[in-house]
């Protein structure tokens, strides 16, 4: 499936995404309000307590890389490496990989944001994760000063920075834990707002089929700053 995105984007992710005809994909779009793919979306329903403008506001910074986990965090190209090598690095993963079924997925707030996780560690999860940060690193260009510093803002351990160093992002291999966010901070909303926020999307999920984990999902950011759209699934076919 491919999109009309430039030939030449600002930056490239390669993401856990469901198919966008898949029940996990549909209801997590629906949930941020986009689709990635481009297809049409209802609105949510009303949330207790919550407005549709403030509903809107907490959900826009997952919105915009649209519905995913991260397998390897948005990065550019190196100097002299293309889409082509991208593609043929993520079409050699997905052939050494099994489609295999995803633990109960669950509702949890980690830090200050909601987001669906795995009720017990996938290790098969965990070990794609682990071959897409190493094996495509080569094709990723080194992050810039500006963006190790506005990533070191987080307050990082001594090892997150050293993998921030290493891979370009600090929260891989033993620092991953797989999740797909359903919102932004919510250090602004009080608990009575979280726990219906929390609440609403445990109801939103909470009668959807198993969720295989069956395909690399290669997203771009077609401009510095633009929502993230789907160019391609690359499914595991060993």
């Amino acid at each position: 499936m491919m999109t009309n995105a430039p030939l030449t984007p600002y930056r490239y992710a390669i993401y856990f995404a469901p198919p966008p005809d898949s029940p996990w994909w549909q209801a997590g779009s629906q949930w941020l309000g986009r689709c990635a793919a481009g297809s049409a979306l209802k609105p949510m329903p009303a949330i207790n307590g919550i407005s549709d403008e403030a509903f809107c506001q907490v959900t826009a910074a997952p919105r915009r890389y649209g519905w995913h986990a991260t397998l390897k965090a948005p990065f550019t190209l190196a100097h002299g490496a293309d889409v082509a090598q991208l593609r043929e690095a993520l079409q050699t993963i997905a052939a050494s990989a099994s489609t295999f079924v995803m633990p109960t997925l669950k509702v949890a707030l980690l830090d200050d944001f909601l987001a669906i996780v795995p009720q017990t560690r996938s290790a098969a999860a965990d070990a794609v994760a682990a071959r897409c940060v190493m094996e495509l690193q080569p094709l990723a260009a080194p992050l810039s000063a500006t963006e190790l510093q506005r990533r070191r803002q987080a307050q990082l351990t001594p090892a997150q920075d050293a993998l921030l160093k290493r891979w370009g992002y600090p929260f891989v291999l033993d620092e991953y834990q797989l999740h797909c966010s359903l919102t932004g901070s919510l250090k602004h909303m009080n608990s009575q707002q979280v726990q219906n926020l929390q609440q609403a999307a445990q109801d939103w999920f909470a009668n959807l089929p198993p969720c295989n984990f069956e395909s690399l999902a290669l997203f771009a950011e077609p401009t510095q700053g633009a929502d993230f759209v789907l160019l391609e699934h690359f499914r595991f076919s060993a």
